[in-house]
This record gives C-alpha cells, structure tokens and sequence, in this order.
C-alpha cells in the first residue's frame, strides 16, 4: 500500500505548528553577504555557510547575518557549528526558530533533560508539536514515565495530532520494554497507527516479535506491503519466519526518541513543503541519530531535489554497506551521480549493486534506463532482459521494461524484436499513451499499418491532448496518409506546444509545403534548422536535409532520394 504519514488534516496541522519563518538577510558586509545570499538560492549550503561566516565576522553584532549562519550549517547538518551561534542568538534575546531548534536538539544530545523542560515555549520553543514531543521524551529521560505519557496524550488532543502523538507514545513504551502497552496502541482503531508510515508497521512487527507473536506479525506486514521484491523487508520476514526474536530498534533511547519526532515531522510535511525547509528536520534527526537510515535517506533525497549532488551522493555514502537498505542508498547514489553528469560513475554503482543484488528487478531496470541514455543501447537490452527474467508476470511495472527495451532494440534497428516489445507492453497496459505513441510512430516511420498507426496515435492524443510529441504524430501520421489538409491543424498545434523543437518545426514545415505554402514551409524549415543541435548527431532532424529543402523543395528533395512525390489521399 501507499503510505501518507499522516492525514491531510494532520499535515496540516504539523505545518501549522512546525512553521518557522525565512530568515531576513542584513544588509552588511555586503560582498560575503550577497555571495551567501546567490549561493542561499542555489542550495548550495557549503558556500553559503562560508560566506555567511565572513560576512558575520565582519558584522559580529547582525542578526540577520547570525540567522544566515545557523540556517546554512544546519542544513548541512552541522548542528554542533551552529550551536554557538545560536546561543549568541539567545543570549541576545534574539527570537529565531532555526537558532532555537539548533539549541533544543543539542541539549537533547547532551542529555540536558532539565534545560529542556525549563525553556519558555513562548520564547524559546521551536513550535507547538516540536516543544510539546520533546517535552514528553525529556520526561522520558528523567525517569518519568507516567508524566511523559500524559505529555504524550497532551498532544494527541491537538487537531489531526492524534495518530502522530500515540506513535511516539507507542515508541516510548516499547523503548522502555512495554511491549503490550505499545501493542495496544498499535492495534486499536484497526491498526491506523500501524499504516502511519513504513517505519510504524516495521516497529509493530518488531513489537510483535518481542511478544511471540511473529506469525502475527508476518501477517500484519503482508497486509500492510503485500509482495514485492523488497530487500529489507524480504530480511526481516525471513527473520520471523526462521522464528528469530526480533530486537525492538526504531527507539532504543531517549535521544533516539528525540531524533523520531524530527523525522516524522520532516517526512510528514515531505512533499507537502518546500525541500529546504524539510531538510532541515531531516539534518536534525540524523544529527541525534547518525545511524537513522530512513533520515539519511530522507536527507539524501532532498538534496538530489535541491540540485545538490555531491552532497546528496556522500549523504548516501553514510548508509553502511550491511544495511538492508544500503540497495536503496545505492540506487539514489547513482541517480544522483547520474544527473551531477558522473554517468560512468553511476553506471559502475549499479554494476556493483547488480552483481550483489543479482535477481533484484529494480536495480537491473535502473541500469537498462542510464545504458539506454548513454545510448549504450545493446548493454541497456541485456539489463531489461535480468530485469524481466526477475519480474513477476503481471506487476505493475513490467509494461515498462518491454517498452524501454523495445525502444533499445528500435534504435539499433531491430524493428521485429522492437515491434514485439511494443506490443507485449500494450497487452499489459493496452492504453498507455507513450506505448501508442512510439509503435504509432514508428510504424508511420517506416510506412506500413498506416491504418492501425493512426487509430494507435488518435487513442494517444485522447489521453495526452497536450503533448506537443504525441500531436506530432498524429499530424506526421495524417501527412504520411496524404491527408495533408487535416494535418495542417495539428502540426501547428504541436509547434504551440513545442516550438523550440527542430523535428516538430520541420514536420510543419513539410506539411505547409504539400497543402501548397511554399513561403511558410521555407520559414518553418529555417526555423528547424536554427534549433538543431549541431552536438545532436543522432537526432531525428537532418540539418543537411532541412538546407536542401530550403534550396529546392520538398518535391525535389523526394525526387533525389528516389522516394516517391507527395500524393493527396483518394487522388487518382
């Protein structure tokens, strides 16, 4: 199934609560200043921070320039750097929820738990759900169980708060050994807290574990994942079913408590904010529990969004090779290798990840789709085959892997095994628009079924109306059939939607000269050419082919090739 952290009504209320607003920059030491800010909107926090230091020790006494620094080290997870900074903050009376945030996490890390429970939410706190868990968790630290559950139910009373507070009061007790107590929450209301997230139904199982229970819990994860080629969780359900006694390891200590509510609250709001601003609860977590994997990869992910891959890629680097994750970490560390323009970095990742995770489809699929980019289009056909070989007859996914290898095949001229790719992807998935499009095209390319390409790229155009290269094919398809008229409005429609684009211009361009606008199809085909990529060499548009058009006409052009003339359709 498909989890949701929390409800809508519950996300909204976390973004409610967690909210912290962006800083306001001085405007001092105006060089390091301005460097900190371009590299602020870059994400690219490593800069950031440096320049922000200068510029602070420059203007020691700005606020808005000790904000910048808290921020920027935060978000590189550095919390123990920006700690001295945000207690000049405090000490300063300066209100910053960044700064607070940095302070409550490092006396959560020391163990501070009185300093913790004396901070003045009004003043100090970083935010209603942040304060109010953090609270329950110190009083865990304290030894005072009981006040730290009331803390717990506390919370549970805030609007769309609820399933979130019983996680954390499920954790508390199952941290201290109450496995019936943690138990009972789990399962009540038909398990939602279970369904919360991935993490709360492994705890469960875990939980289960603890109490005999394992077939149980075998049950429970089959219901709540139902099958898939998983390695972690194929571990841990083999782990029970061998009958092994699962240790409890989501919470095994307060501070591991502490890093949870950063970590559900970042992966709650996940997708629902702004990734910079999720990252930040996401640091926060790894930095109370650097063995936190689910933040790791929580963080990692972020920063590939944030276009920062290098450290996206040492992010995933952390996650340790006996891991039942690390094939995960893996997988993100080569796409992220992949877009930092590393691609034979990446693709010796996924090698390594193949040769040891060999009958894992995910990772054979994931490296058929980087060989295909690099246009290494035979090595992209045998990762599909491994891909296919391990792929369950019927899964969701495996219309895809014919389609991506008929496309490997279709570029080294393979068109049977091609066309027969194709066409085991639509009997799997028999209205899937990119599927129609391609064989359409290809067939309309090659000249044959013209009848059937057509009926395949009109059912293409219903699904996707406002895709420039879908609408393209059907003017393309209709102009190969001579029926240039009805071709005219389509064409134009597709340049609408794609009008940098020198294949779609130059089908125009064709197309204008068979109903008769010579003028219009000379300045479409220049416009053709004029966006052809002289990089592009196997790009559909021919520059050499465009300029003799220009020169002659298509007329002429066909006549060269020995290709028959342009012919209207039913023209006797």
């Amino acid at each position: 199934m498909v989890f949701s952290l929390l409800r809508h009504a519950a996300v909204a209320a976390i973004a409610a609560a967690a909210a912290f607003p962006v800083p306001v920059a001085a405007q001092s030491s105006a060089g390091a200043y301005l460097a900190g800010r371009q590299a602020v909107y870059r994400s690219d926090y490593d800069a950031a921070a440096r320049y922000y230091i200068r510029a602070l020790a420059l203007d020691p006494a700005n606020p808005g320039l000790m904000e910048n620094v808290v921020l920027a080290q935060l978000s590189l997870g550095e919390l123990k750097r920006a700690y001295p900074v945000a207690l000049q903050m405090e000490d300063l009376g300066l209100r910053s929820q960044v700064a607070q945030m940095v302070v409550a996490a490092n006396l959560s890390a020391d163990g501070k738990y009185d300093e913790l429970l004396a901070r003045d939410p009004e003043t100090k706190g970083v935010g209603p759900l942040v304060d109010g868990l953090l609270m329950a968790w110190a009083y865990m630290g304290k030894g005072s169980v009981g006040k730290a559950l009331e803390q717990f139910d506390k919370v549970a009373t805030e609007n769309g708060l609820r399933d979130f507070a019983r996680y954390h009061k499920a954790m508390a007790l199952a941290s201290v050994g109450d496995y019936e107590g943690a138990e009972a929450i789990f399962a009540a209301d038909d398990g939602a807290v279970t369904t919360l997230s991935r993490r709360a139904a492994l705890a469960r199982a875990e939980v289960l574990s603890q109490l005999d229970r394992n077939d149980q819990a075998l049950a429970m994860l089959a219901d709540v994942f139902g099958a898939g080629p998983d390695p972690s969780l194929t571990a841990v359900a083999d782990r029970l079913a061998a009958g092994e006694k699962l240790p409890f390891t989501h919470v095994r200590s307060v501070q591991d408590g502490m890093a949870e509510v950063f970590f559900t609250i970042g992966a709650a709001l996940n997708s629902e904010a702004a990734d910079d601003y999720v990252l930040v609860y996401a640091r926060t977590a790894s930095f109370l529990r650097p063995d936190h994997i689910d933040a790791l990869l929580l963080s990692a992910e972020l920063l590939d969004e944030l276009g920062q891959y290098d450290l996206a890629v040492a992010t995933y680097k952390l996650v340790p090779p006996g891991s039942p994750d690390h094939h995960a970490a893996e997988l993100g560390r080569a796409e992220a290798l992949r877009r930092a323009a590393k691609p034979d970095a990446a693709i010796e990742v996924l090698e390594q990840l193949a040769r040891n995770h060999p009958t894992l489809p995910a990772i054979h699929s994931a490296l058929g789709d980087l060989q295909r980019q690099q246009e290494n289009y035979a090595k992209a056909v045998q990762a599909y085959d491994k891909a296919l070989d391990y792929t369950e007859d019927g899964s969701t996914g495996q219309w895809f892997l014919y389609y991506a290898r008929g496309i490997s095949h279709e570029r080294q001229k393979q068109w049977e095994q091609a066309e027969s790719d194709f066409r085991a992807a639509l009997e799997l998935n028999p209205d899937q628009p990119q599927v129609l499009n391609y064989l359409g095209y290809s067939l309309v390319e090659k000249q044959i079924k013209l009848d059937e390409a057509l009926d395949m790229i009109q059912r293409a155009v219903a699904a996707r109306p406002d895709s420039g290269y879908i609408v393209d094919s059907l003017g393309w398809v209709l102009f190969r059939l001579g029926r240039y008229d009805e071709a005219v409005g389509h064409m134009e429609r597709a340049v609408e939607l794609m009008p940098v684009d020198p294949v779609v211009n130059d089908h125009l361009g064709d197309v204008y000269w068979a109903v008769g606008r010579a003028r219009e199809a000379e300045f479409q085909w220049k416009r053709a050419l004029s966006f052809v990529d002289p990089e592009d060499t196997d790009g559909e548009a021919d520059p050499e082919r465009i300029r003799r058009k220009i020169e002659i006409g298509l007329d002429a052009v066909l006549a060269e090739e020995g290709v028959a003339p342009l012919k209207v359709a039913n023209d006797g």
